[in-house]
C-alpha cells in the first residue's frame, strides 16, 4: 500500500468533508473491511496496480478543483460549489470499485521464455447494483448527499457509460457538476493514467 497516497487521500477528505456520517465511511474505508487503498482501479485498462483507486480518485479531485478554477466556469457557467461537495464527489465517485477486484493467476512466458504463473486482476462483483449508482448507493448508507452530488457520481461516466445517452445529456443539463466531474474522470483517465504501466 501506499501510504503517501493514502494519507494524502484522508488528508483531502478530513480537511474538507464534514458533513454526518463522513468519518463513519472514512473508518469503514480504513478498515478491514475494505480494500479501497489497495485497489486497482480496473482489470486491464488505467490504474490497474495496486493503489490504483486511491491514486484515480486523487487525480480526479485534482483536476475537479482545476477544472472549476476557470473563470469561464464560474462566470458565465455558474459552476460554484463548496470545497466539500468538490471533494466528496471526486474522491468518491468510484468507491463502487471497492471491494470489486480480486487477484487470479494465469500461465505466461517470462523473459527466458519459461512459463510461470502470473498474477492478474478479475471482477468479483458480489454488489451488481451497476456503477455510478453503485457508489451513490455505497455512499447514502452514511451520508446524505445532495441532489446535485448524487447526479455528479451517477452520470460521471458521461457518454462512455452504458446508459441511455438522452438521460446522460439531461442530467448534464440539469446539474452542471455532473458534466464537469465527467470532464475531470476522462482527464485522470487518459491523460494522468494512461493504460496498463503505473
Amino acid at each position: 500500500m501506499n501510504e503517501q497516497l493514502k494519507n494524502e487521500f484522508t488528508e483531502i477528505y478530513t480537511e474538507k468533508i464534514k458533513r454526518h456520517g463522513a468519518e463513519q465511511l472514512l473508518k469503514f474505508m480504513l478498515s478491514d473491511q475494505s480494500d479501497f487503498f489497495t485497489a486497482p482501479s480496473s482489470t486491464r485498462f488505467h490504474g490497474a496496480y495496486e493503489g490504483g483507486l486511491v491514486q484515480h480518485s486523487l487525480n480526479v479531485y485534482h483536476c475537479l478543483v482545476d477544472y472549476l478554477e476557470r473563470p469561464r466556469t464560474k462566470e458565465m457557467y455558474k459552476m460554484d460549489y463548496s470545497e466539500e461537495t468538490i471533494a466528496l464527489v471526486s474522491l468518491l465517485h468510484d468507491i463502487c470499485k471497492m471491494n470489486f477486484y480480486e487477484v487470479s493467476y494465469r500461465n505466461a512466458k517470462n523473459e527466458q521464455g519459461v512459463w510461470e504463473k502470473v498474477p492478474y486482476y478479475t471482477i468479483n462483483d458480489t454488489l451488481p447494483y451497476g456503477h455510478g449508482e453503485k457508489s451513490v448507493y455505497i455512499i447514502s448508507g452514511f451520508m446524505r448527499l445532495s441532489r446535485e452530488e448524487a447526479f455528479a457520481i451517477r452520470y460521471h461516466m458521461g457518454f462512455s457509460g452504458i446508459e441511455d445517452k438522452n438521460s446522460i445529456g439531461k442530467a448534464f443539463e440539469m446539474f452542471p457538476l455532473a458534466f464537469a466531474l465527467s470532464v475531470a474522470d476522462m482527464e485522470a483517465t487518459y491523460y494522468l493514467e494512461g493504460s496498463t504501466s503505473k
